[in-house]
Formats: structure tokens, C-alpha cells, sequence
């Protein structure tokens, strides 16, 4: 059966849609006790005027005062009740105006990185391709063979931070339709093959529990993608001679990938702001793992990806003894 497309809301869209909500409902909660104060007052002062005896008494001069005291007290509420409604009408009004102005600066912010990604790969895939040439053409027991290697190594990297730049920035418009089920655990299966040999070097083994087969209509790409920066943000974390584990869960609607290290937690940055771009904890991890405090674009681009296809991405755990992040996506029947 083939999977409908459907629009994305990206996470810019969702944080400027959560920022006018609580704006918003702020403005209408004080407006809503302001006018509250306002009625309170005109009913304590009416029935300060009048004794209880004489509230529900017709009026005593009906050429001069067409309304008795609980018709006042009657309108006041009804007005009181009009007055919040406008109220909150007006707020979300307002908000929603208020808040345009950033989603216009996050789209700039979005075509700039796009367009800078765009300018930066091709010098740096011929900067890859010149030093290949270069490794290729000297001996093995030149000296400078293992300085052109981590050069390549390092071009490597700045290529791989481009494109999940291009591909975060990129992220809009519709969901590529995918007619056919995919295997989920053999996307999974495939990123823990490429990241097990980053895990070799660091002395970090992973562990992949899964069922034999998990289907879904979310690109095997993209999954593989969605691994892999799990993985990569695990072992930045992961302390040595420990092991990330990768567990697929299988339910009814849904195929969860869910990653979990042995490091020291998410410190100093809210758990759910991991997955903001550039997100930094603002303090070194201590007791295992690299030093550094950024969460950098990968978990960034996983949300987006999530997003796109109607799943979702959260830390499941954060502790002292480890971090579990989970991956989900809608779950498809294999035909």
C-alpha cells in the first residue's frame, strides 16, 4: 500500500508553533486576571450598595433606574465572560504576528546554510581528490604518509559535516513517497557495521539486539542515517573498554531504534534541547568519552528526519549510568 505524503513540519516550525502557544496563553491568563480583577470589583461594590435583603427586590424607581441589582450582577458576568474570549482571541491574534518575524529569520538563517554548503563541497572534494593523488603517489615508508592520511581523514570529516548541514538545511516541502516496505533492522544492521570500526579505534564494541525483521515506508537511507548519528554521538560520550548497545523495538504502530551508552549522562543542557541545532551542554563530560560539549548537527538532522515521516525522537534515559536515545518510525505491514 503505498504510504501518502505528507507535509513536513520541521523543527523550527514546531518551536516557533511552541513559542507562540506559551506567549500566547500567557497573555490571555493575564488579561483573563485582569478582567476577573475588574468584575470582582464592580460585584463587591454592588452588593456593598445594597443589602442581600433588597438584591432580588424590583427596582424602586423605574423612571430613573431600569435595572435592578442582580440584572447588573447578571450583565457584569456576561461581560466579564465576552471580555476573556476577546481576550484570548486577541492574544493568539497577536502572537501569532509577534512570532512571524522569526520564522522569517529562521528560513533566511535556513537558505544561508544551505547555500554555504552548497559553495563548501566542491572545493572539498577536490581538496579530497588532490590529496588521494598525493597519498597514492608517495611511498609507503615516506615519512609524510601518515600526515596525508590524517589530512584525508580530516577532509573526510569537514565533508561529512557539509552534507548534514545541506541535508538539515534542505529539509521541506513533502516527504518522499515510498512505496514498498523497508527493513528496518537491515538499515540498523548496516550503520552498526559502518560505526562498528569507529568503535575498534575508541576500544568501544556495539551490540545489536533485534528481532529478525522490522518494516516501515522511512527510506533505508534515512534510517541508516538516524543510526549512525545515534551511534556517533554515543561514542562521543561512551567511556573506553565500554559497549553501546542497539535495541529495535517492535509494537503495534511503531519500530523503535533505540541507542544506549555507558558515559557519565546529559549534563548541563536540558534533555530535550539535545536535539536543537548547534546545541551545547556547556560543560566537558567527565569520567569517559571526548571532552567536548557539543551535540553538534547529527541529533538535529535525526529529529528532522523523524519529523518528516511522522516518528519521533527522545531521550528515553540520562543518567549517571548511561544515556538512551530512541529513534521511532511509523511501522509498516510487509507484504
Amino acid at each position: 500500500m503505498t504510504r501518502r505524503a505528507s507535509a513536513i513540519v520541521d523543527s523550527d516550525t514546531l518551536a516557533i508553533r511552541r513559542a507562540s502557544r506559551i506567549v500566547g496563553t500567557r497573555i490571555a491568563i493575564a488579561c483573563t486576571a485582569v478582567v476577573l480583577v475588574v468584575i470582582a470589583a464592580v460585584f463587591l461594590y454592588i452588593l456593598s450598595e445594597i443589602s442581600p435583603a433588597e438584591l432580588f427586590e424590583p427596582v424602586p424607581d423605574e423612571e430613573n433606574l431600569k435595572v435592578g441589582a442582580v440584572d447588573l450582577l447578571r450583565g457584569a458576568a456576561v461581560l466579564g465572560v465576552a471580555l476573556i474570549l476577546l481576550a484570548g482571541v486577541m492574544s493568539w491574534l497577536v502572537t501569532r504576528r509577534a512570532v512571524q518575524p522569526l520564522g522569517d529569520a529562521l528560513r533566511i538563517q535556513r537558505a544561508f546554510v544551505a547555500d554555504a554548503s552548497h559553495e563548501l563541497r566542491t572545493p572539498l572534494a577536490v581538496l579530497d581528490a588532490r590529496l588521494q593523488i598525493l597519498q597514492r603517489a608517495l611511498p609507503v615508508s615516506d615519512p609524510s604518509s601518515e600526515t596525508v592520511v590524517e589530512l584525508r581523514r580530516d577532509a573526510k570529516s569537514l565533508i561529512q559535516i557539509v552534507n548534514d548541514l545541506l541535508e538539515s538545511a534542505e529539509m521541506g516541502g513533502v516527504a518522499p513517497t515510498v512505496k514498498e516496505s523497508v527493513d528496518v533492522v537491515a538499515a540498523v544492521d548496516m550503520a552498526v557495521q559502518s560505526m562498528s570500526v569507529i568503535g575498534i579505534r575508541k576500544d568501544i564494541s556495539v551490540a545489536l539486539l533485534a528481532p529478525e525483521a522490522a518494516f516501515s515506508h522511512v527510506p533505508s537511507a534515512s534510517i541508516t542515517r538516524c543510526t549512525v548519528a545515534l551511534l556517533d554521538n554515543a561514542f562521543r560520550f561512551a567511556p573506553q573498554h565500554s559497549v553501546v548497545s542497539v535495541d529495535v523495538a517492535v509494537s503495534t504502530k511503531t519500530v523503535a531504534v533505540v541507542v544506549r551508552d555507558r558515559g557519565p549522562g546529559i549534563r548541563g543542557i536540558d534533555p530535550a534541547h539535545i536535539f536543537d541545532r548547534f546545541a551545547h551542554s556547556g560543560m566537558a563530560v567527565e569520567g569517559g568519552g571526548d571532552t567536548r560539549s557539543g551535540f553538534g548537527i547529527g541529533l538535529s538532522l535525526v529529529r528532522e528526519i523523524a519529523l518528516r515521516y511522522g516518528g519521533s525522537v527522545e531521550v528515553v534515559e540520562s543518567s549517571a549510568a548511561g544515556t538512551a536515545i530512541s529513534f521511532t518510525v511509523p511501522r509498516a505491514n510487509h507484504r
